[in-house]
């Protein structure tokens, strides 16, 4: 590439906080653009439901490669795993799920409408920490600080109910008790019950780690705020074993490496924030979650945990199977220590659509407002854009397009007025526009508008590719 372009600078600063956005405008702008639709809708939707359009999945494929690369690719010691989401029904009991995997539900008397205890508790104040409280101790929150029903505006609730979360299925020709199977709640299972095939396989020594992407589902009965709580959704597990002793050391850097993992995606520091669990769960150390501030408040990201022992050693307890990791320095074996840090794929993607979004005034006076999604280019759907000047300069357009298309994902359009088509582009976030004019007939060159600034630079249509590839990289 000639010196004579500079790369990019940082990602523009949006306009806009991230409490002046509404979901109302994010939910309009990720249907009417193709990233994010309405589950079964041509039978009038299923609730709480979604389906990723032709944006909305590459926009969840770019954010999985950054992940992939980042915690599986860049790592020593990290290894992939695609487990089944059907597992012995004797994994659930294993991990506690079919005992206690539930949340605290209770009805509002007066419109019978059904809530969730800590939603509620929440809602009304977000420094509150329903997590810290046991059922009681939330009823009586509840109770006391007379918090009123979304619905109807009432205070009077029946008592709080545990709800199992799991989906329960039969596998086979009769659904009885010794059929019954479920839908994985969460993927840790599949990367605990596989940690002697992987640490066999790949000769792995402490500390490894195991990661996974996959589909869970929890019977959600309050999901919602778009796809921030669903009843299917995707998680990026990353399991890591160790040897007791250096667990909080490890801990304490995954909180970390998240958090540095979001900012380089293009959030910015302030929006994120850690909370640190007042309640822990029995087996656990330890735990965090990484908050972003949505437009609707804080909501969980990303869970870091130190769960010691507790998984494997119940595995092999239930198995029968020991699951026991040879030291080959001093010949010890023992149970390792487990560190999760857990990422909602569905969250993330949202809150990078959230982050992304801006409302740029070009004009005041004309009311020419500029709809904007300042994705960092690594994961940005759609890289470049190839805009023929006019229809009649497709045919050497398409060429480009064709041959960029072999490295990045691309889009050709020659609908419309050059200044329609940069606006397309900039609201589903395409970070370059490459405008082949008549001039390029001639000299070889096309114009490139970068997306955040506007500004516009001419080169070569041989450096077009590695202009690109430089500023598309995560680093």
């Amino acid at each position: 590439m000639s010196n004579q372009y500079k790369p990019c600078g940082a990602r523009k600063e949006n306009n806009m906080n991230n409490t002046e956005k509404t979901m109302d405008k994010i939910v309009a702008l990720c249907k009417g653009r193709g990233f994010i639709f309405a589950g079964s809708e041509i039978y009038g939707g299923l609730a709480n439901t979604w389906d990723y359009g032709p944006l909305g999945a590459r926009l969840k494929n770019t954010v999985k490669d950054a992940w992939r690369k980042r915690f599986i690719q860049e790592r020593r010691n990290s290894y992939e795993l695609d487990a089944d989401i059907l597992m012995h029904p004797r994994v659930w009991e294993a991990s506690g799920h079919v005992a206690s995997f539930s949340d605290p539900l209770l009805d509002c008397k007066e419109c019978k409408m059904r809530h969730r205890a800590d939603n509620l508790i929440e809602g009304f104040d977000p420094e509150a920490h329903p997590d810290a409280m046991t059922k009681e101790e939330m009823f009586e929150y509840i109770e006391s600080h007379k918090i009123p029903c979304p619905k109807c505006g009432k205070s009077n609730y029946t008592g709080i109910r545990e709800f199992n979360l799991m989906f329960q299925t039969y596998r086979g020709v009769t659904a009885d008790s010794k059929s019954v199977i479920y839908l994985r709640p969460e993927n840790a299972q599949g990367e605990y019950v596989n940690f002697l095939n992987v640490q066999r396989t790949m000769r792995a020594k402490l500390p490894f780690s195991i990661g996974q992407i996959g589909k869970a589902f929890r019977n959600e009965i309050t999901p919602g705020n778009f796809t921030f709580r669903t009843i299917e959704f995707e998680q990026m597990e990353f399991q890591t074993f160790c040897k007791e002793g250096t667990d909080n050391e490890l801990y304490d850097y995954f909180k970390e490496f998240g958090r540095k993992f979001y900012i380089d995606l293009g959030i910015r520091e302030e929006h994120l924030r850690y909370h640190d669990h007042e309640k822990l769960a029995h087996y656990a150390k330890a735990a965090c979650d990484i908050e972003f501030l949505f437009p609707f408040g804080w909501g969980e990201i990303n869970g870091t945990h130190n769960r010691t022992d507790f998984d494997l050693s119940r595995h092999q307890e239930y198995s029968g199977q020991k699951i026991e990791y040879l030291d080959p320095e001093t010949n010890e074996k023992f149970v390792p220590y487990i560190i999760e840090s857990t990422y909602g794929l569905d969250r993330t993607v949202l809150a990078l659509i959230c982050e992304a979004y801006d409302e740029e005034v070009i004009d005041a006076e004309k009311n020419d407002v500029r709809v904007v999604l300042h994705f960092h280019p690594a994961i940005a759907p759609i890289k470049a854009a190839i805009l023929p000047l006019s229809k009649k300069l497709g045919e050497n357009a398409m060429k480009i397009h064709d041959e960029l298309a072999k490295s990045f994902m691309v889009e050709y359009d020659e609908a419309g007025s050059i200044g329609k088509r940069y606006r397309r582009q900039d609201e589903i976030g395409t970070p370059f526009c490459i405008t082949y004019d008549f001039d390029s007939e001639t000299d070889n060159c096309v114009t490139v508008r970068e997306r955040d600034s506007m500004q516009q630079v001419r080169m070569s249509i041989s450096e077009v590719k590695d202009y690109i590839a430089q500023r598309v990289a995560l680093t």
